[in-house]
């Protein structure tokens, strides 16, 4: 590839990549249910879709997974790991496309996955979700 046709590529980058993620349809965690627990209309509209949500990676529950639990606040402390923590009703399972980074408590990210729906366990975990992200990428917000 000759220097100027690489570089124009990098600079495109940024912009493919924006474009890219602009047709993923973002949301709130509190925005998948309804007060009554049912799925809202944008978690049953966007089934099966890519969607961006942002949130904190709670710690893992075990070394080198590619699943992690996204919450809407920060947690220092893993849930199952202590009987005082109180697990937040705001979480979704994620399962990334490979093992995960552990990403600080404390820092937002982005998690960007294809929306699934229904009651899943998980065989490996026994973490049962209501609601997924699978095939799932995150990156620091």
């Amino acid at each position: 590839m000759q220097r100027r046709n690489f570089l124009a590529l990098a600079l495109a980058a940024p912009t493919l990549t924006t474009r890219a993620f602009a047709d993923e349809p973002q949301v709130r965690l509190r925005e998948l249910y309804n007060k009554d627990m049912s799925f809202t209309e944008f978690a049953t509209s966007n089934e099966g879709k890519r969607v961006a949500i942002e949130g904190f990676m709670a710690p893992p529950l075990k070394a080198e997974s590619n699943f992690y639990v996204l919450t809407n606040r920060p947690m220092a402390v893993c849930p199952f790991c202590s009987s005082e923590a109180e697990w937040p009703n705001d979480i979704l399972a994620v399962y990334a496309q490979r093992i995960v980074d552990v990403i600080p408590f404390n820092v937002k990210i982005v998690t960007r996955g294809t929306l699934e729906l229904g009651t899943h366990t998980d065989p490996e975990l026994g973490f049962v979700s209501r609601v997924r992200i699978v095939d799932a990428v995150q990156v620091r917000a």
